[in-house]
């Protein structure tokens, strides 16, 4: 992506590891906003400069060893969530795995404060949509993501392969023999990636929030968007029991014609809106502040536009390396419409806007390559790994961590009996199985029921 992402296209080859790695030179960092003992460090990678934090161990004498952690996107900052005690760091259920490990976050190359960092212009036009009815909008589409992609500037490489090449080269650079993993959402894909390349530096792995990315993409699209249909319908049904109100009816009118923006200063499309409602479906904690937002949204909808994807920091990121791995699948106008016409059949109410589906449309397009698409990597000699997934995630379905666990020799798989995206941010009970698992290396089953199963609380 120097000087443009374009460019990206001649630098298709995986650079190789090579056993020598620079030493990481740690400082002192804290601020007034984190934690005391934090510590600094950058790794210089093949085109890029990694940013990274560490959280050392509390209890020395029984330090286990290095904890990465990744809490997804593509676009979150490993080391932000380090610095201030994200990704359940916080939560007494983690306190054990602050005492035991060096607890470290990077921010993946392009990503956060690693340098230089995915920039692009404007992506979002609200003008253009991501379902085109017409081959005249299909073209707009593509022609609105293609300028996009050309504005951008960032690494030459950003795809997730080569994020799993950064961390063995963490991994060297710690001077570490094996690496403990926690990654939700995103990161189950670098976690899953780097295990299958470098089973025997694994010492322990929790994939929560599991991303599949041997599923190919049609498939993907439909399975997610069915999850979101049923985030929205379990809210729904929280809705009616608690506040007693037919929230799909106001959902359903919302849609029909978008509403009044004051945060926009304009009126919003359906597709913004839906956007912002699915960004609320991820906690249940939520649920309350969603409910309000649907009430005011006639009037304005600001609580939805104002936590929409399309216009957050992070998004540039999430594009560029989403279409690095999730190109889109189209092979002309009418196969989007078909592909969309069976989306709206799996989500009848919110098929304006699920994850995949954005992956799949603003890709379409692109300028670069797709450098890492879908396609298997079985894992095979790692110890065994601990696969989590909920009945009700709306952004990652259960059916991807039975798969992802599947296709990981020896892994268990954590059911998470709950409705939100993930167990470690929604369940006491995932986050203790999560801390046991990662100090003993034991998942805690038999081989011969490979799962487990997680209540809800």
């Amino acid at each position: 992506m120097i000087p443009a992402l374009a460019l990206a296209a001649t630098l298709l080859v995986t650079p190789v590891i090579t056993p020598a790695a620079p030493a990481l030179t740690w400082h002192d960092c804290a601020t007034p906003q984190t934690a005391k003992r934090l510590q600094c460090a950058e790794l210089d990678v093949p085109g890029a400069t990694l940013r990274l934090t560490r959280l050392p161990a509390l209890d020395p004498a029984r330090r286990i060893g290095s904890l990465l952690v990744n809490p997804g996107g593509p676009g979150g900052s490993g080391a932000d969530v380090v610095s201030y005690g994200g990704l359940g760091l916080a939560t007494p259920e983690f306190a054990e795995l602050n005492q035991r490990f060096d607890v470290i976050g990077f921010d993946p190359r392009g990503v956060g404060g690693s340098t230089p960092a995915i920039t692009c212009g404007p992506m979002h036009d609200p003008a253009v949509s991501r379902f085109p009815a017409d081959d005249a909008g299909y073209a707009r589409l593509a022609a609105h993501n293609r300028d996009v992609g050309l504005g951008c500037r960032g690494p030459r490489r950003v795809d997730t392969a080569t994020v799993a090449e950064d961390v063995e080269r963490i991994r060297l650079a710690l001077g570490e023999d094996r690496i403990s993993w926690l990654g939700v959402s995103y990161g189950t894909e670098i976690g899953a990636l780097y295990a299958a390349r470098y089973p025997h530096h694994v010492r322990a792995m929790v994939l929560d929030g599991a991303v599949d990315h041997a599923l190919p993409m049609r498939r993907a699209i439909l399975d997610e968007a069915a999850a979101t249909e049923d985030g929205l319908l379990r809210f729904a049904q929280w809705c009616a029991s608690t506040c007693g109100e037919d929230v799909l009816a106001r959902y359903d009118a919302l849609m029909a014609d978008g509403a009044p923006s004051a945060q926009l200063g304009r009126r919003a499309t359906p597709e913004e809106l839906a956007a912002g409602v699915y960004s609320h479906l991820y906690f249940p904690q939520l649920w309350p502040r969603l409910a309000d937002a649907l009430r005011a949204a006639p009037r304005d909808a600001s609580a939805l536009t104002s936590v929409m994807q399309f216009t957050s920091p992070e998004y540039a990121a999430y594009r560029a390396v989403g279409c690095q791995d999730f190109p889109a699948p189209f092979t002309g106008p009418a196969d989007l419409r078909r592909l969309a016409e069976q989306v709206r059949e799996v989500a009848p109410h919110s098929w304006r806007y699920s994850e995949f589906w954005d992956f799949a449309s603003g890709c379409l397009g692109w300028p670069v390559p797709a450098a890492n698409p879908p396609h298997p990597e079985p894992v095979r000699g790692a110890p065994p790994i601990l696969v989590v997934g909920g009945t009700h995630d709306p952004a990652t379905p259960l059916t991807w961590a039975r798969s992802l666990s599947a296709r990981i020799e020896g892994s268990t798989l954590l059911v998470h009996d709950g409705d939100g995206h993930t167990g470690l941010y929604n369940s006491a009970c995932v986050r203790r199985h999560e801390a046991t698992y990662l100090i003993s290396g034991t998942p805690g089953t038999s081989p011969a029921t490979r799962s487990l199963p997680c209540q809800k609380g």
